[in-house]
């Protein structure tokens, strides 16, 4: 909230890693996904996909989108001064452990407990927040105590077909039992842009380094924490 408060106006309309979305489109579709949320997990307005998942997401983005071109960044910024610890004090009531009300689909689950879709739901904030911070030229949320949170569910998404070793800085994620085949390293910045889909295929080779088996490598540089 302080980092949208602080935007000028000009900063508002610059485009982002979000492709055809500028600052303000992507500060109105976190501000679409906190109201969605609340009007259907927590006060029961169910909405029924009338096409394929990914299809439909794009469908309820864009429609939104469309619409919220016609709120200036005031009202933006003060609804979601009203849906964000809306949402935040609705989580705090879910029992960690129970099933949660939507499953984590890029992390393959079928069912998912309230802690992973609640880690989803930050992994959500977080990299939209990163997209705007890139674009306005802000600092980046590269703070351990952000980032750690954000790389434990993130990694979710990758599933090699044999043990691979991903180091990014100072950490490792190990994927598979057994000696890894293949070795990823890289940095924070590379990797949560290759994660969350901001990256080229050209890019991500020209800032990684892979040791061993180079398919198996694909299965870690190719997997997306975000429903593509």
């Amino acid at each position: 909230m302080s980092l949208l408060r602080g935007l000028s106006a000009d900063d508002w309309e610059k485009p982002t890693l979000a492709r055809a979305w500028r600052v303000r489109d992507v500060a109105a579709h976190l501000l679409e996904t906190q109201l969605r949320r609340l009007s259907s997990h927590r006060d029961g307005k169910r909405l029924v996909p009338d096409r394929p998942l990914v299809d439909y997401i794009n469908h309820l983005n864009a429609t939104w989108i469309a619409v919220a071109r016609r709120l200036s960044p005031r009202v933006i910024v003060d609804l979601l001064a009203v849906s964000g610890p809306a949402l935040a004090a609705f989580f705090e009531t879910l029992p960690l452990r129970e099933p949660a009300f939507i499953p984590v689909a890029w992390a393959g689950e079928d069912e998912s407990q309230n802690w992973m879709d609640i880690g989803r739901e930050y992994t959500e904030w977080w990299h939209h927040q990163m997209q705007i911070r890139d674009a306005a030229g802000a600092p980046l949320l590269l703070e351990r105590k952000w980032l750690a949170p954000l790389l434990a569910i993130s990694v979710r998404a990758i599933r090699p077909s044999a043990p691979a070793l991903l180091i990014i800085d100072d950490d490792e994620f190990s994927f598979g039992d057994g000696a890894p085949v293949a070795t990823i390293r890289t940095d924070a910045d590379t990797a949560w842009r290759m994660l969350y889909n901001a990256l080229s295929a050209e890019e991500i080779a020209a800032r990684v380094r892979i040791e061993g088996d180079g398919e198996v490598a694909r299965a870690v540089t190719e997997a997306r924490s975000v429903m593509v």
